[in-house]
């Protein structure tokens, strides 16, 4: 029994390292890791963008604590986001990190639905739904 499960093991790690490879493969992975390693060599970039995450978080902490934001406070923010976004390098970045999120959520969705229905899932089993905990059984 733990010969075939390391057998098992093996084969599940050999297709997982298939599936990376594949991933790297794609035209899209290259233009999301050039993107990336842009913004990784410039500093202004992440310096821009740290920036608008900490305030980003710092915003919404008062919020949560019940505090109301000041206009100047969400214009500050506004106007901190602007030179993000239309930072093409910062710009790329964020694009990227919301590819590779969608990617990983997709795959996810993939593994997830296979374990709940024991087998590989079809495409119309992939269709549709709300997501897991919401209730309505898609």
């Amino acid at each position: 029994m733990i010969m075939s499960l390391t057998v098992e093991s093996n084969t599940v790690t050999q297709k997982t390292r298939d599936l990376c490879q594949a991933i790297l493969d794609q035209p899209e992975f290259q233009e999301m890791r050039k993107n990336i390693d842009q913004f990784m060599a410039d500093e202004k970039a992440q310096q821009e963008y740290q920036a608008l995450v900490e305030k980003s978080e710092e915003l919404n902490h008062k919020q949560h604590q019940g505090v109301r934001l000041t206009q100047d406070e969400i214009t500050a923010y506004e106007s901190q986001r602007e030179r993000v976004v239309n930072n093409p390098v910062a710009a790329g970045f964020i694009r990227a990190q919301q590819e590779v999120h969608q990617m990983q959520e997709s795959i996810n969705k993939y593994l997830s639905k296979t374990f709940e229905l024991g087998r590989v899932p079809t495409e119309e089993d992939m269709e549709g739904g709300c997501g897991e905990g919401c209730g309505c059984h898609h």
